[in-house]
């Protein structure tokens, strides 16, 4: 088979695919055929090939539905996907750009879920908080989401370390700050030693859907390097959510409503 005529069949039976993927009702042969306008045997040869790699498959009374390989891939993603692999290429530079750890978390319920990780360049890194829970007033991330409209912690807020936020008020002034600048600071609050900043990232409809971070310990995040990052982290967080289709402004981030996820919980 030459190239152009391979290439002309990959883009026929791609055509039959999307056409069974797009139909509001499950298409016939001859629907098929009327819209693709190909002859009958063509119709019939490239829909036997999708049927063999399990993309289609012809049911009793004649339609054509979406393959078992087509169904077990959409069970197989998860909700975090998408976010994931937007944020994905940008952590990977903010990573190299910083060294240190870089986070990206979703909320959920009245904690944070981290989803995915750039570890740090550096043997000294601070405690792995990625498989334990994590409140959210005393992270950088969890910041995040309370400071674009998560439910405020109920109860007394517990102290981690001797600089945590455990008044409510002050906690408010923090968040007021947040939406301010556009990113949160947790300076040795959930660890002693250990500094980080993240920023919120917004999905196509205005709402944040995840938050990314960057975290380190004091001994190389001064206050200089710390706003230094806290830039890159924004362009980060930005560029993120222009992936996910996000068209708003900074303007619009006190807005913006908090979205939230299930899964396993613990963040940085």
């Amino acid at each position: 088979m030459s190239s152009t005529s391979g290439t002309q069949a990959v883009d026929r039976a791609a055509g039959l695919l999307l056409a069974v993927l797009e139909a509001s009702e499950p298409p016939t042969f001859a629907d098929l055929q009327a819209s693709s306008e190909l002859a009958k045997s063509t119709v019939s040869r490239l829909l036997s090939s999708l049927e063999r790699h399990d993309l289609v498959t012809r049911a009793e009374d004649g339609t054509v539905r979406p393959g078992g390989a087509l169904t077990r891939f959409a069970h197989s993603r998860r909700p975090t996907d998408e976010l994931i692999e937007a944020a994905r290429p940008h952590m990977t530079a903010l990573g190299d750009a910083t060294g240190e750890k870089i986070n990206l978390a979703v909320l959920h319920g009245s904690e944070v879920e981290q989803i995915s990780q750039i570890d740090c360049n550096y043997l000294i890194g601070g405690v792995n908080w990625g498989d334990q829970r994590i409140p959210l007033h005393a992270s950088a991330l969890g910041k995040v989401f309370l400071a674009y409209g998560a439910e405020f912690p109920r109860g007394r807020l517990l102290k981690y370390s001797s600089r945590t936020i455990t008044s409510r008020a002050r906690l408010r002034e923090d968040l007021a700050l947040v939406r301010e600048r556009g990113w949160a600071l947790a300076d040795c609050e959930l660890e002693e030693g250990l500094i980080a900043v993240a920023a919120p990232v917004f999905g196509g409809d205005g709402s944040v859907v995840g938050a990314l971070s960057v975290s380190g310990p004091t001994l190389r995040m001064s206050r200089e390097v710390t706003r230094e990052y806290a830039e890159l982290l924004v362009s980060a967080a930005q560029a993120t959510a222009d992936a996910l289709g996000y068209e708003g402004h900074a303007s619009d981030s006190e807005r913006a409503t908090v979205t939230q996820t299930g899964g396993r919980v613990g963040a940085a």
